[in-house]
Parts: C-alpha cells; structure tokens; sequence
C-alpha cells in the first residue's frame, strides 16, 4: 500500500509542476525576475543572465499542496508538518534573498550575516519543534558499522544547528550549473526514503516520494539549457530538507557522505578563500568546485554528469553504512 501511495504521490508533483511551470516562468519573464550573474564568474554563464530564478518557490509550495491532496490521513502527523516547516521556513529566507537580488539588479541580496541569523533561528526552532512533537526525537546519534550510540544531551543543538546551517548553503553553492544542484538533491533524497522505510516511517517516506515528484517535474525545465533556476528559495529549502532527514531518521553522521558532493562544493569555497587570503595563491581556477573543472575545459554538461555520478557513489555508499 505505502508503494502505491508514494507512486500517487510522486506522479501528482511531478503533473502539477509540469502544468504550471510554463505558466510561472512566463509569470516571471513578464516581472522581470531574471538571473543576476556573478560579474567573476565564468565568462559561459554570461549569457544566463536574465534568466527566470526562483523556481524553487513553485517547487517549494507543490511539495506541500501535493501531499496534503494525496495524504490526508496524515495532515496531523508530526513527521510530515515539521519537514514542511522546514521547507517552508527556509524556502521563505531563501524567497527574500532572491527578491532583493532581482530587485537590486546585482548580487547584493541579504547580507551574509542576515542570512546567517535567518537561517540559525530557523535550525534552532526545528530543533526546539521536534523535541516537543517528535515521537523518536532523541540526542543520541549513531557511530556507522560500529554501531555505537553516543548521547550527546545539549551538544545536539549544535549538531542539528550546523547541519541546517552547513547543508543548506551547501546546497546553494552546489546550484551553479543548470540540473545540478537539482540532481544531487534527488539523488540525496533516495537514501533517506530507504531508511525511512526500514523504520517504517511512512510520513516521512510519503514527504520524500512527493518531493522527489516535484523536483523531476522542476528538472524538465532546470535542465541544459536551463529555462529557470531554483534561486536561494529552493538551495537553501532542499539543503534544509536534507538536514531534517538525517535528523528524522536518526542518520546524522551519514549526511555528510550522502551529502558529499555538495559539501566539498563547500569546502573547495573555504579552502580558496583561506589560501587567497594567506598566500595570495587560488588552489582552484574558480570556486565552487564545478567552475574549476569548467574552466579546465569541461562543458557543463560533462561536470554535471560527473558530480551526479559522484553523488551516486556518495549515496550508495551512505546506504550500505546505514543499514550494514
């Protein structure tokens, strides 16, 4: 039964997204919301200037109306209205920084330090809603294979508050090519849905099929060449999303394999910045990550198949430490 509800859900984003992205990219043509390239960036990408963003708003509001449609015997449950707080919540941070970018007409959205404190106050209250509402919520995390707890007691806010904070930008520094970002969250999501499952955690399982509905139906137009981008407001909710899975399904320290691919986006960002900084010297051509293997001579869509193909391995390999 829960396979056949998770094909109906998934099948129902993915036909409302379809339908209406036509719509809504045309929507956001007429208002000029257009893409604002970075003027360092790669000299490729200047041509995707104007290009309609903040799709993921669309993809963001589907998720949520598709399940509710699709699950009504769980409009109460715990599980599936704290993970579309979190969608929500960071989706609307992510929605502000991309109005004032569209609006300002250059890259000077929210400040680092506005973002920050939006996003800290959003992972703190996660963490404050699921230890009054979640049945399993616990501070214990899990040691893969060998399979020893820990209880960490209040170090477990700043565990749930970094891995908000972290995926979540991860996410959007990873969203730099078209289909990219969207792929490794996909990708990301499957793992989660299949501990979800042993646990039998059908809410969350349902969350996930829906999810993974929408954003394949968002992938049609996300694609090369891309006809919309997910902007801040959908990065930073999927990143977020990502986070409260390991979280949901007690697989805290396995987000950072599933989610490798987009950490070590992360990473290549701190490790450039620190060197230019001290040395003078860039470790990368350009950072993130995908820009340094575009301007060695790869075409977009090489480094896209690539990574997804690294976020595969990331995620098989998450999966075979979760459940060994």
């Amino acid at each position: 039964m829960i396979y056949i509800q998770c094909i109906i859900c998934l099948l129902v984003a993915f036909v409302l997204m379809y339908v209406l992205m036509p719509q809504y990219i045309s929507y956001l043509h007429r208002l000029r919301f257009g893409q604002v390239e970075r003027e360092d960036g790669p000299d490729s990408h200047k041509a995707k200037g104007g290009t309609p963003t903040m799709g993921g708003f669309l993809f963001v509001v589907v998720t949520v109306v598709a399940l509710y449609i699709c699950n009504a015997p769980y409009l109460t449950n715990a599980y599936a209205n704290l993970l579309c707080l979190a969608l929500l919540a960071f989706g609307a941070i992510g929605f502000v920084d991309d109005y004032l970018i569209v609006i300002k007409n250059n890259n000077d959205g929210l400040r680092a330090r506005e973002k920050y404190a939006l996003q800290s106050a959003a992972a703190i209250g996660f963490y404050v809603l699921a230890r009054l509402f979640l049945p399993n919520f616990s501070t214990m995390i899990t040691i893969p294979l060998l399979h020893a707890q820990i209880n960490l007691h209040f170090v477990y806010l700043l565990l749930v508050y970094f891995m908000f904070t972290a995926t979540s930008n991860a996410v959007n520094l990873a969203d730099g090519l078209d289909g990219l970002a969207t792929g490794l969250v996909i990708i990301a999501l499957i793992p989660f849905m299949i501990f979800a499952l042993i646990q039998r955690n059908f809410p969350v399982v349902l969350f996930v099929a829906t999810l993974i509905g929408a954003l394949f139906g968002f992938m049609v137009y996300n694609r090369h060449p891309a006809k919309i981008f997910m902007g801040d407001c959908g990065s930073l909710a999927l990143g977020a999303i990502l986070a409260a899975l390991a979280i949901m399904t007690k697989q805290e320290l396995l987000l950072i394999v599933i989610a490798a691919v987009p950490l070590v986006e992360t990473l290549s960002v701190i490790i450039q910045v620190i060197s230019f900084k001290t040395t003078g010297k860039r470790i990368f051509r350009m950072s993130p990550l995908h820009h340094h293997f575009e301007l060695g001579g790869w075409s977009e869509t090489k480094v896209v198949r690539v990574f997804w193909i690294a976020g595969i391995l990331a995620a098989v390999v998450g999966v075979l430490l979760g459940v060994l």
